[in-house]
């Protein structure tokens, strides 16, 4: 009697993500910088298997870059600030001027629009309590169409994670 095997599967847009593939991922997510080989033996297939999924898994945008992540505190950024931004108006115009502004701030490092009393949510590293007034004072508080602004400090972190698949 043939024994039914369970092949787990996820589908991404119109790419299927099987249980191999799945293990090439959490492999990557705990070291990006593993070689072909080392991700190979751990999930039981040979390289070339293994070079071509990651290919694939890169060519259709499920690993969307290989990163470095830092110590904020090791790097003069140990305050970190999220900021909660309601805008004046909610038109796509003003909206699409205020995430220009945005992108082009360096101490916002993620920027979400949400649902509720604000519009978006910004983590901001800075420097100093200093040096995040003067980026609250002079940069977020002077680009368009800002309503209001609630800075909420973090004192410490709990739980930061890039894992997406376990």
């Amino acid at each position: 009697m043939a024994k039914t095997v369970k092949k787990e599967e996820t589908t991404t847009g119109t790419l299927s993500l099987d249980e191999k593939d799945l293990a090439i991922l959490r492999e990557l997510q705990l070291n990006a910088r593993a070689t072909v080989k080392e991700i190979s033996d751990k999930v039981h297939l040979s390289t070339t298997p293994v070079h071509e999924r990651i290919k694939r898994l890169e060519e259709s945008g499920v690993i969307r870059q290989y990163a470095t992540l830092l110590d904020h505190s090791k790097v003069k950024k140990g305050l970190m600030v999220i900021c909660y931004v309601s805008l004046k108006q909610h038109n796509k115009n003003a909206g699409g001027k205020f995430i220009k502004s945005i992108l082009e701030m360096n101490e916002v490092i993620e920027c979400y629009n949400i649902s509720g009393e604000f519009d978006f949510m910004l983590k901001v590293v800075s420097e100093s309590m200093d040096a995040y007034y003067d980026f609250h004072v002079n940069k977020l508080s002077q680009a368009e169409n800002i309503g209001h602004v609630q800075s909420v400090f973090v004192m410490g972190v709990i739980k930061q994670t890039h894992m997406l698949v376990h």
